[in-house]
């Protein structure tokens, strides 16, 4: 994955991050928090996706298309839906 890729994947991430606020709700996250987990989400979907073989879309460098939006998406919705429920776990004393 070259510095493009990644640079793409990240710009790619804060939008998907957006969306998987929208799709299971930011869960008091802000809409910077659900932003930053989307970029998280997107770059660890990304990873898993190119581990597994699998069509990531490589999202840099003019490449960006519907595989990776998808795979941005899928990620940043399961960062998003995790950190809900770590967030939600959290006791208040």
């Amino acid at each position: 994955m070259s510095v493009l890729d990644l640079i793409a994947w990240i710009v790619l991430g804060a939008i998907a991050g957006w969306l998987a606020g929208l799709i299971v709700g930011g869960h008091g996250l802000g809409v910077i928090g659900t932003i930053v987990l989307g970029i998280v989400g997107a770059l660890v979907g990304g990873f898993i996706a190119s581990a597994l073989g699998l069509p990531s879309g490589g999202a840099g460098a003019g490449d960006l298309n519907l595989v990776s939006i998808i795979v941005a998406v899928i990620g940043a919705v399961v960062v998003v839906a995790i950190a809900g429920l770590v967030m939600g776990r959290r006791s208040t004393v």
